[in-house]
Formats: structure tokens, C-alpha cells, sequence
């Protein structure tokens, strides 16, 4: 399946060191912004109250959500499940979990009075400090884990450019969540961890072309063998992608509160993901100078059998 051909090959690496200038300069913003405004934890992570409502029939979220920020509770969080509803309410200054639990009861009884209060249970932050240490050794294993597998199925200057390119583009979502100090929750943790996946594909998809390539073309420079690969993989990218794209964005405007961070860090991670895949991670593999004995058994290149022509690059190339 595909959009349409580009018989002629896009010259990507001729510009790699403009595009990677940018990808650092992009990288060390973000790393500035994580430590000078730092990330802005939902409760998960900072601890708080988390209370269970029930309703007799289905609650309306949206409007116990602004019941609740008429309180002064700004950064709340409102699950629905059937006729319950969850609340997570940050730490107050000055009361305890009971006393904000009746607050916002007596709030919502003046709406409902048949309103009632399954749960209230205190979070506290040594929970949070457990989340994050788990969260990082989550993505430290899933690090060294598609370092492995790429290091197995290519060559371990394709397994360091990958996981470099992730690592960017997990800094960069994380950048973005400590500039515009987006909420970051348990389900943007997961949505970071599931771009490094994404991401990983991608990089795979693009690296097995190159390899076939150095089969094929014999006499084309490291440089040319990428190019050709990434532009005989742009319609397999925009099909991919643009489906994926698509979901997220569905859960982005119509997902509600719950889904928007998650869908927004998911967005974050496709564009860039896109763009470190292409440009970060197959620059960087070349700067590491892989080439076509890395990738091929048996040393030097075959020698061509009589009658043989090579292929051009461009023929069926497929975008």
C-alpha cells in the first residue's frame, strides 16, 4: 500500500549537522527547562487525597469537576466509572484528608443530595517517591533493553544512535511538560514509555532498509544508502504514522481531562519520534562511521557475476 513514488532520492544527510544543530539546541532547552522550572506532578507523585463518590445515576464529571475548583481546587482530577466517581485532590495547607473530604462532600450535597462517600484515603508523597523510582527503572530497562536487540539484530553503533534518538525525544516531550507546566501524571509516564516503543520501530523499519541497501548497492557512499532508505520508507511513514496520529488525536478533543496530557505527550512523542528516527538516530549511525561490512557477514562486498548490472536506487523507490 501506498500514497505515491519518489523516483529521485531525498538527499536527508546532506543536511544532517543543520538538523542535528537544531535537535540539540531543542534538547538542551528542554533539559534548561527540567531543571529550572522542573515537572509539575499530579497527585500520584506528590500524594493527596483520593476520595470515591457514589451517584444513583451517572454523574455528570464535568460538573463536579467545577463544583470542586469553585473550592479552590485547581488541579483536581475526575474519574467517572458507571455511577461512582473518583476525585484526587491536592495537599491543602492547613487541613487534614477528612476535613477536605467533607468539604467537598458538603459541596456536591448542595447540588445532590443523595450523593455519598464510598472511600476517602490519603496518598502520601513516600507513595510518589516509589512511583518515580519505579518509573525510572521502568525506562532504564526499557533503555537497555532495545539496546540489546538492536545491538543482536544490527550493530551496536545502530543500538547507541537509537537509543539516543529516544532519549531525545523523551527529553524533548519531558521539556515540553516542564516549560508550559502541563500536568504530569502516571498516564503521561505511560505514554513516554510507549513512544520509546514507537520510536524504536521506526528506527528498526528504517535500519533494516539501509542494511538491504548495502546489499544491493554496492557502490553508493554510507550517506547515499541512508538517503535511499528513508525516502523508499516515506509512504510506510506517513500510512503508519498518519493512522496513529489520527487515534491519538481522536483522544486528544474527545477523550476528556483524563485522556489530554496522555494524548497530548503521545502527539509530542509521533512528531518527534518521526524526526529522530529519519534525521537524529541514522545521522548519528553515520557520524559512527557504520558501514556495509557492520551489516554483512562475510567481509567485502560480492563480487558482481557476469552479465550483472546494480539496481538504481531510485527504481521502485516507494513513498
Amino acid at each position: 500500500m501506498e500514497f505515491f513514488r519518489i523516483h529521485k532520492t531525498i538527499p536527508f544527510m546532506r543536511h544532517a549537522l543543520v538538523l542535528n544543530i537544531v535537535s540539540f539546541v531543542t534538547f538542551a532547552l528542554a533539559v534548561f527547562f527540567l531543571f529550572h522550572r522542573g515537572l509539575h506532578l499530579s497527585v500520584e507523585f506528590t500524594g493527596g487525597t483520593v476520595m470515591e463518590v457514589a451517584y444513583k445515576q451517572s454523574a455528570d464529571v464535568g460538573k463536579v469537576r467545577e463544583v470542586v475548583a469553585k473550592l479552590g481546587y485547581q488541579e483536581v482530577q475526575v474519574q467517572s466509572f458507571g455511577t461512582s466517581v473518583q476525585i484526587r485532590l491536592p495537599v491543602a495547607k492547613g487541613m487534614t484528608s477528612t476535613q477536605q473530604s467533607d468539604q467537598v462532600m458538603g459541596a456536591l450535597k448542595a447540588i445532590e443530595p443523595t450523593v455519598e462517600l464510598r472511600s476517602n484515603e490519603f496518598v502520601g508523597p513516600q507513595v510518589g517517591d516509589e512511583l518515580t523510582s519505579n518509573g525510572l527503572k521502568a525506562l532504564a530497562m526499557v533503555v537497555v533493553g532495545i539496546m540489546i536487540y538492536l545491538a543482536f539484530r544490527f550493530e551496536w553503533k545502530f543500538a547507541l544512535a537509537t537509543v539516543l534518538a529516544n532519549l531525545h525525544d523523551v527529553v524533548i516531550i519531558l521539556g515540553f511538560f516542564a516549560f508550559f507546566q502541563w500536568e504530569f501524571s502516571l498516564a503521561v509516564l505511560a505514554a513516554v514509555l510507549a513512544v520509546l516503543g514507537y520510536s524504536v520501530n521506526e528506527s528498526v523499519v528504517i535500519f533494516d532498509r539501509v542494511r538491504e541497501n548495502f546489499r544491493r548497492y554496492r557502490k553508493m557512499t554510507t550517506a547515499e544508502v541512508i538517503d535511499s532508505a528513508i525516502t523508499s520508507t516515506i509512504s510506510r511513514t506517513i500510512i503508519t504514522h498518519g493512522s496513529t496520529q489520527l487515534v491519538v488525536l481522536s483522544m486528544f478533543f474527545f477523550g476528556g481531562p483524563t485522556l489530554h496530557y496522555f494524548a497530548l505527550a503521545l502527539t509530542i512523542g509521533i512528531c518527534f519520534g518521526i524526526y529522530s528516527s529519519c534525521f537524529v538516530a541514522a545521522a548519528i549511525a553515520m557520524w559512527l562511521g557504520v558501514k556495509r561490512e557492520d551489516l554483512i557477514k562475510g567481509g567485502g562486498p560480492p563480487t558482481k557475476r557476469e552479465g550483472e548490472t546494480e539496481e538504481d536506487p531510485n527504481a521502485g523507490a516507494v513513498v
